[in-house]
């Protein structure tokens, strides 16, 4: 009879549990290993691994035909997790393991040593929602992913000789204690006290924390465009278990993920960058950096500068939280729900509209290069906030500015005060409002709603861009622990969204 095993492989973030079976020819003439079942090619190259392992940690590798199916056979099966369980049902078919019912993942060294795989965690995550009750063996390295998961019996290996002992029962071991998530901490060397100047530009920043608003900066270069980006996980509130879990995972899928530090995950691609790196594919459907910062920050520097089919491609995960990619035999959905923080300059040199600086661009050279960012991106976006240059005088100010603390405390209640509002309907900030919520939610008096129609009319503004005003004028209120929606609060709103003008 065939040794039958359990394993589990990954499809994008989606875990599908494998029944790897082991059977043996001893009759055959040909020695050889046949692996079936729709391997890439890091399984096929398997069998020299497992047969070098299995030799060089003192077992005899059996002669004969052997042949190992992968079931589900139509499944595609990817990476060098698959090793262990290969390597364990040859060793329980030729008699050197005792029969278990257990599922294990690991990659082998040629000496026997089992290896870190990627997507540990993410598996057993998923596993432990489906109540998943076997044990579970997983390599030693992969010990601090194990630990994050509750409500499974899990085990770690160094070698492949420990397991042989431990499944035989001629050892004990203890299942890995659960511990939970690592604390979550914010990276102290930048802070938002750090930027000398730019007031504006930082109230931005904080009313776009408070409610997840999507944001675009634009100033000239050096006015500290890239600096106020890169302390905008400083206010946002700590990650919440569910979703450091998601944010973990994702990390853990792709061989990313940093178990030592917990932060809000904060990418920033260079404009170079290529539409399947920015939205996720290619070969292995594999995510992209828009879902590598979810629950986090997208930052995209000289956003212009990136290709048009990129800056498009952002549209429908930006509205939607998710993106789903599609490819000749499998199609993989990834969350990405993040908060986009964009920055670009007036003109290709920098210096258009600055009363200091000489700006040497043609007018058909300002008007192709904001172009490149079109109606339906800007649509999109809830904050627009010029940056001016710098003043000598705000450089070599002495005066101190508002730590990043205290801005996150502010970000923080409003942030309370959304989850409050929105705890029956399943969203958590202002930004993931629809039109039929915002309806509901967002009031407005006489003068309020007058100043907004003339504000449509005078403007042209699309209907997306009234939800975005109002969205935003929600936020506001909230950061301010107001209820009711009043002009002042709208107002503000409108002059965000109308920046570019």
């Amino acid at each position: 009879m065939p040794a039958k095993l359990s394993s589990a492989t990954l499809v994008g973030l989606n875990v599908s549990l494998v029944e790897v079976e082991v059977d043996i020819d001893k009759k055959s003439v040909i020695h050889d290993v046949d692996i079936v079942g729709l391997g890439d090619t890091a399984v096929k190259e398997s069998k020299k691994r497992i047969k070098s392992a299995l030799k060089n940690s003192g077992f005899d590798f059996p002669h004969g035909k052997i042949v190992v199916n992968l079931a589900p056979a139509d499944l595609k099966k990817e990476g060098s997790l698959l090793d262990l369980p290969m390597a364990m049902g040859i060793l329980q078919a030729c008699g050197h393991l005792n029969e278990c019912d257990f599922l294990c993942v690991g990659e082998l060294s040629l000496d026997g040593h089992i290896r870190k795989v990627k997507g540990v965690l993410t598996i057993l995550a998923q596993l432990s929602k489906e109540g998943f009750s076997k044990p579970i063996v997983v390599p030693k390295e992969n010990e601090t992913e194990a630990k994050m998961v509750k409500n499974l019996k899990v085990f770690c290996f160094e070698h492949i000789k420990e397991l042989v002992e431990f499944m035989n029962g001629l050892v004990k071991y203890e299942p890995v204690k659960f511990e939970g998530l690592p604390p979550f901490s914010y990276d102290e060397d930048v802070d938002f006290a750090d930027v000398k100047g730019q007031t504006l530009a930082k109230r931005a920043l904080e009313v776009a924390a408070a409610g997840a608003h999507n944001v675009l900066m634009k100033g000239s270069p050096g006015a500290g465009k890239t600096m106020l980006a890169r302390r905008i996980c400083t206010i946002l509130p700590p990650l919440s278990d569910e979703e450091a879990l998601e944010v973990l995972t994702i990390y853990s899928a792709v061989g990313q993920a940093d178990i030592k530090k917990l932060s809000r995950p904060f990418r920033a691609p260079h404009h170079t960058a290529s539409t399947v790196a920015i939205i996720g594919g290619g070969n292995d459907a594999r995510p992209g950096e828009i879902s590598l910062a979810h629950n986090g920050v997208l930052f995209l520097d000289e956003f212009p500068e990136f290709r048009r089919d990129v800056i498009e491609a952002l549209r429908q995960p930006l509205e939607e939280g998710f993106v789903t990619v599609a490819r000749a035999k499998t199609t993989v959905t990834y969350p990405s729900r993040f908060m986009l923080v964009a920055a670009m300059n007036p003109c290709p040199c920098g210096n258009y509209g600055d009363p200091k600086a000489v700006c040497n661009c043609s007018p058909y050279d300002i008007v192709r290069y904001n172009k490149k960012v079109s109606g339906p991106i800007l649509d999109r976006i809830d904050i627009l906030v010029q940056l001016p240059r710098l003043e000598p005088e705000e450089y070599f100010s002495k005066n101190s500015s508002e730590k990043s603390e205290r801005i996150r405390e502010r970000v923080i209640k409003a942030r309370e005060i959304q989850k409050r509002r929105y705890r029956e309907i399943g969203i958590s900030t202002n930004s993931q409002l629809n039109a039929k919520l915002i309806k509901r939610f967002v009031q407005l008096d006489e003068k309020t709603e007058e100043l907004l129609k003339l504000t449509v009319s005078r403007y042209n503004l699309s209907a997306r861009s009234i939800d975005k005003i109002l969205k935003v004028a929600r936020t506001i209120a909230d950061l301010e622990g107001s209820e009711a929606l009043n002009y002042k609060h709208v107002a503000e709103a409108i002059q965000y969204k109308l920046q570019q003008e």
